[in-house]
């Protein structure tokens, strides 16, 4: 079963775009932000492409995803630590 999203007042939001424009990878940032979240915490990921390696990852770690179209090619993703 899907763990219930927290609200979302709850998710920090991290826009990697930039970084990515730069040629830096983001997933080092991203991994401390993911890993400091608590229980009913999220982390909102602002990308210029879907970062289908990142939710495969973060999912099989036992977070829950939810991916949102942005504007443009840009993408959105949430990520929320599923219970348990």
């Amino acid at each position: 079963m899907k763990a219930a999203m927290p609200p979302i007042s709850q998710f920090k939001r991290f826009d990697v775009r930039d970084l990515i424009r730069r040629g830096v990878e983001p997933f080092p940032e991203i991994r401390k932000r993911v890993d400091a979240l608590k229980a009913d915490e999220g982390l909102i990921v602002v990308a210029p492409f879907l970062p289908s390696p990142l939710v495969e990852r973060l999912g099989g770690e036992g977070f829950a995803t939810k991916v949102e179209r942005g504007r443009g090619t840009d993408w959105i993703v949430y990520f929320w630590r599923e219970p348990g």
